[in-house]
């Protein structure tokens, strides 16, 4: 009988424990949330400065692996360089899962709808200077496929151009496939896909 007791009180002192730890891991991710990220990017990752990319929605593999980046060097950014310098691999696992919960806020391009210049690059590319269409590894919709595309539906066109132009002129350089694809787009291709990326749902 007091074996049976002594399991039983054990069994509850652990399960009482677990929400513990997972609150404390919620509350600091939270906490870092407000304190380091939320000024650009908002407190539920859609940021309202269209140079600052929405995070809502995107995949926590693709959000970790930019954080990583930073973190390292791969990913040549002062300001995000900064951010990230005293976060650890929990934390930056932990932001990248608590904004992919998030829900993006839906946009609309300006002048890029159906039929547009930006819908044939996104759908079909450019196959005269080899483009292929971003929605093969982006998807349809653009909601990503696998954890090395990232989510580009109702990205902020002015990032998303601005990011382009970066792999375009090897300023970025941690996607080698993005970097060899933006540097057979023009300026008006590339203006076009970025206005009609922020318009897909």
């Amino acid at each position: 009988m007091v074996k049976q007791l002594n399991t039983l009180v054990l069994g509850l002192l652990s399960l009482s424990t677990l929400p513990v730890i997972a609150a404390d891991e919620t509350n600091a991710t939270e906490k870092i949330v407000q304190t380091v990220c939320a000024a650009c990017h908002g407190v539920d990752g859609n940021s309202a400065v269209s140079q600052n990319p929405k995070l809502a929605g995107q995949l926590p593999e693709y959000l970790l692996k930019q954080l990583t980046n930073f973190k390292e060097g791969k990913r040549a950014n002062a300001v995000m360089a900064g951010m990230v310098a005293n976060l650890t691999p929990d934390d930056m696992k932990n932001l990248a899962d608590y904004y992919a919960a998030q829900k993006i806020t839906l946009s609309k391009a300006k002048t890029n709808g159906t039929g547009s210049l930006g819908e044939k690059i996104y759908r079909a590319g450019n196959a005269a200077s080899g483009v292929p269409a971003c929605a093969s590894c982006h998807g349809a919709n653009g909601a990503g496929i696998i954890k090395q595309f990232p989510r580009l539906s109702a990205q902020h066109a002015d990032y998303t151009l601005t990011q382009m132009k970066a792999f375009r002129s090897g300023e970025r350089a941690n996607a080698p496939m993005m970097m060899t694809i933006a540097a057979k787009m023009t300026d008006a291709e590339i203006q076009s896909v970025s206005d009609y990326v922020q318009g897909l749902r």
